[in-house]
């Protein structure tokens, strides 16, 4: 991460975004994003009607190859 993203106390702020983004950003389905969620392998974020995914996260998960 560079600088202009992590604000000044030094930890960087969480990227967050909605199933529909999530899903285009991993390239797979909602449902899939959906499930990866149910099964703990992702954390689910938001309120009941709005769920939303840290793109680190989600993007760490695939460096580990856990997309499966």
């Amino acid at each position: 991460m560079n600088e202009t993203t992590r604000p000044a106390g030094g930890a960087a702020r969480p990227r967050r975004v909605p199933t529909e983004l999530a899903a285009l950003a991993m390239g797979v389905t909602e449902a899939t994003i959906r499930k990866w969620a149910s099964r703990g392998k992702i954390t689910r974020h938001g309120g009941p009607r709005r769920a939303e995914y840290d793109l680190d996260e989600l993007f760490a998960l695939a460096r580990r190859g856990e997309t499966e």
